[in-house]
């Protein structure tokens, strides 16, 4: 079954009382990403439900990550464009 960009969610759900979090998805690259954490961790990460087009996933709620966004200065700017140049122009 194909779905739209718009149907492939991801749904994070915790409460302040557990320390388990769950991960609804619908996003063939979140399952991809969490079935590899499931395989290589399985006493962290457990696939507790499957259908059709959707996994849902239980883990501690304090693998749960909030990020500030990356700020690069010019010169970081200038040598991160000048790597990907390279990285492109030695590609067959």
């Amino acid at each position: 079954m194909k779905l739209s960009r718009y149907e492939q969610e991801t749904i994070v759900n915790y409460n302040a009382g557990e320390q388990t979090a769950t991960l609804y998805t619908r996003d063939k690259a979140v399952m991809r990403k969490l079935d590899t954490l499931v395989a290589d961790f399985p006493n962290i990460y457990k696939m507790i439900k499957q259908d059709k087009v959707s996994k849902t996933y239980s883990f501690p709620k304090s693998h749960v990550s909030y990020r500030k966004p990356r700020v690069l200065n010019e010169i970081q700017r200038e040598q991160a464009r000048k790597y990907m140049q390279k990285i492109s122009s030695s590609e067959p």
